[in-house]
């Protein structure tokens, strides 16, 4: 009951309802990546009309974060590239990085020096500062 309440109901969780019922009637699976993602396009590659062009979109294995969606399958997402990265051998240019989760929000995530979330102190001025104080 409470995995359908989440399907029903939420959107982080992986697909909806609504999405589920979508692709399993209009859509076509294409490929999936390294992570689990599944990406899928309109049956066929069947222009939407009030679009203009076919309708992609991937549904994530896990929690649903656009920065988990690699390189290769961005570009043809976002109709970049129309070649499929399976029907082509991708290869990473020397500076792509590997994939790094979005810690925003997290007690992982970056607070660089002078955060009061750092320490949990403000650090002193250091001396150019001159506070304002009521006259």
């Amino acid at each position: 009951m409470k995995q359908f309440l989440l399907k029903l109901f939420t959107w982080w969780n992986g697909q909806t309802f609504g999405t589920q019922l979508w692709t399993w009637r209009f859509g076509e699976l294409v490929g999936t990546d390294e992570q689990g993602n599944r990406y899928y396009r309109t049956t066929g590659g069947k222009i939407d009309p009030t679009l203009g062009f076919e309708r992609r979109w991937v549904i994530y294995n896990g929690l649903a974060e656009a920065s988990r969606v690699p390189p290769s399958w961005h570009g043809w997402l976002h109709h970049t590239v129309d070649v499929l990265p399976t029907e082509q051998a991708y290869t990473p240019r020397e500076w792509e990085k590997s994939h790094v989760p979005n810690l925003t929000g997290t007690p992982a995530a970056y607070r660089p020096s002078g955060s009061t979330l750092a320490s949990g102190q403000r650090p002193k001025a250091t001396g150019d500062y001159q506070p304002w104080t009521p006259g």
